[in-house]
Order: C-alpha cells, then structure tokens, then sequence
C-alpha cells in the first residue's frame, strides 16, 4: 500500500453576498492562492469587472497541510463548499480551463459589442432573422433582449452568439 502523497488543490468558497473582493483580500493577506474569475464589461459607459460567479471564488491549499480554521473565520468567507463533511476539491484542468477562456474572450478583437437600446437581429437560434434591442449582457456567453412576442415586448435570455447587427434599413 503506498501513501498517498499530498499536494495543494483548488477548492470552492462561497463568500458572504456581494464581498467577494472582500474575501479574497483577506484571504490573500493570509498568503493563500486565490482565483476569483472576472471579465470586464461596461456598465452605463463605467469599465468594471464582472464576477463569473458571483458568490464564489476558488482558493488553492493543501487540506492535509493548510489550516482550515482561518479561512472559515476570514471576513467575508461564508465557507468552503463541501459535499458530507469534506470539502471537495476542483480539478485543476477546470480553473486553466477558466483561465484560457477568459484570456481568449478578453484577447478577441471583432466580436460585437452591443450597447444598451441597440438594434439587433437573431442569427441562430429558433428566432433566427427576428429583430430585437439589446438590453444588457446576462453572464458570460447571454445576452437579455427585449423581443416582440404576441404584440408584447418580452424580455429573453439569448446566446450572445445569436446576435448579430441589424442591418440599416
């Protein structure tokens, strides 16, 4: 039987609502890794950064090694996501994964950017060549658009891969 030989894993923190970057300054004060993925948006004309998942953040230990116990207290924590009573830790080919993708989508020059009250028509998807406005980006590949079903305007959650440029009429 050989033993079973330690190495640090990314495991998953729930944080309190809306203190992320709270969480993560202190838990990176503390000297651990932390992974919080972000993708810069506009909002109202303001660049910010928008959590992928809002809520979470990924910290890297050794739970054989590091001690649990601050990170449970740390301020803005609300605590580290388990499955039964052990945490359950993340593969690492999922947060390179992450990392990949948001460089890419950060890095791609070309890709429409839609602002609010833009005229847009659907390319894909069941709605295909139907016009739309743009309301707002909803996550990391949605898009919220008003479209017109049965003489309402609704709001829907579409690909924003299905969105393409009206075309000026």
């Amino acid at each position: 039987m050989t033993a079973c030989s330690s190495s640090p894993r990314w495991y998953l923190i729930q944080t309190k609502p809306r203190q992320e970057d709270r969480a993560e300054d202190n838990l990176r004060r503390q000297h651990f890794e932390c992974y919080r993925p972000v993708k810069p948006c506009e909002n109202g004309g303001k660049k910010t950064n928008e959590a992928l998942f809002p809520g979470y953040l990924f910290i890297r230990l050794d739970r054989h090694i590091d001690n649990w116990y601050p990170i449970r207290s740390t301020r803005g924590v609300a605590r580290v996501v388990a499955f039964g009573s052990e945490p359950t830790p993340v593969r690492d080919e999922l947060i390179e994964q992450l990392r990949q993708r948001l460089a890419n989508e950060t890095g791609s020059a070309g890709a429409p950017r839609f602002e609010s009250g833009d005229r847009v028509q659907l390319v894909g998807g069941s709605f295909r060549d139907v016009e739309a406005i743009f309301v707002s980006n909803d996550g990391e590949k949605r898009s919220v658009i008003l479209l017109n079903l049965l003489q309402r305007e609704q709001k829907v959650s579409v690909p924003t891969r299905y969105l393409g440029c009206c075309s000026p009429t």
